[in-house]
């Protein structure tokens, strides 16, 4: 099994990665409203979001007396992103009080959900945490069987049932038997299902009464993952999925270079949810928390730099 990639490791992908998306100025351009308004542009094609742009430009003109350069700039930016994102840049800690200590993981179809359970389960163990997975997402055959082969590659139990069971029967009944084996992490892979429906969201409600029956307490963790090249739809999925479960974490997946990245920004604008992880790729090692100053750099690394 191959190591858990070192933070600067991980900071070296993301920079690679966020390359293209990165913002650019010209070096030794003025600093002035016409390159207030070329970053504006940047910024919202980059899904900062309107809010968020708003609110970093705001700040960076308070400033524009000190800033000298694109360099004195570039530098004020990576500073604002950083302090703007600081609030939700807290990582998940999973408490000694609750064995299991569940994680309901949900998003859409296609964000990698699954595989991004796989990569939660890898960092559980890196940490000497007993890990068992649930296939909750028996709507397809394929969903279970995925999650199965990285079960058995990481030697991570996995409670199934047929496909089509229902979907809260399994998470009981993974529960249980993480109850009696005394795992740490219980991790519940729901079925990816479009925000907008109704019955499978309602589904998913049905498996957080059912593991709350259990333990007032679960799921202690609400796990959102989103893929980052959505743009602003995933501020509907979060707000969708908010009022189901009360999403209580995020995961922003697929920053691997066509991706803007500026979503997270207006994510932590709009709704504070903290954001536990990123994920660059789809290698096992590939998933990260998040860090508010690394992920700034990355994105003002690129020409800006120069």
């Amino acid at each position: 099994m191959n190591q858990v990639a070192t933070p600067s490791e991980f900071l070296g992908k993301l920079r690679t990665r966020l390359r293209r998306a990165a913002l650019h100025l010209a070096p030794g351009t003025a600093v002035d409203d016409a390159l207030f308004e070329d970053l504006e542009g940047q910024l919202l094609q980059a899904d900062v979001g309107i809010e968020a742009t708003r609110q970093l430009l705001a700040r960076l003109r308070a400033r524009a007396g000190h800033l000298r350069d694109t360099g004195a700039l570039r530098a004020a930016l990576s500073d604002e992103i950083a302090a703007l994102l600081a609030p939700v840049a807290r990582p998940l800690v999973v408490g000694t009080g609750a064995k299991p200590f569940v994680i309901l993981a949900a998003g859409v179809n296609g964000v990698g959900k699954t595989t991004t359970v796989a990569k939660l389960a890898r960092r559980f163990q890196a940490a000497s945490q007993q890990v068992m997975l649930a296939a909750a997402d028996t709507f397809r055959a394929a969903a279970i069987e995925q999650l199965q082969a990285w079960g058995a590659r990481q030697n991570v139990p996995v409670i199934a049932q047929a496909p089509g069971a229902d979907p809260a029967a399994v998470a009981h009944d993974a529960w249980h038997a993480a109850h009696a084996r005394g795992s740490d992490v219980l991790i519940v892979d729901t079925a990816g299902r479009l925000h907008t429906q109704g019955n499978l969201m309602e589904e998913l409600r049905k498996i957080r009464r059912v593991l709350a029956k259990l333990d007032a307490a679960a799921p202690q963790e609400r796990l959102l993952v989103l893929d980052a090249g959505t743009g602003q739809n995933a501020l509907r999925q979060i707000e969708q999925f908010h009022a189901a479960v009360e999403v209580s974490g995020l995961v922003v997946a697929k920053l691997d270079g066509t991706a803007k990245g500026g979503i997270l920004i207006a994510a932590a604008q709009r709704f504070g949810i903290p954001i536990r992880y990123i994920g660059i790729g789809e290698q096992a090692d590939d998933l990260e928390e998040f860090s508010s100053h690394a992920f700034a750099e990355a994105l003002v690394d690129g020409d800006m730099a120069s």
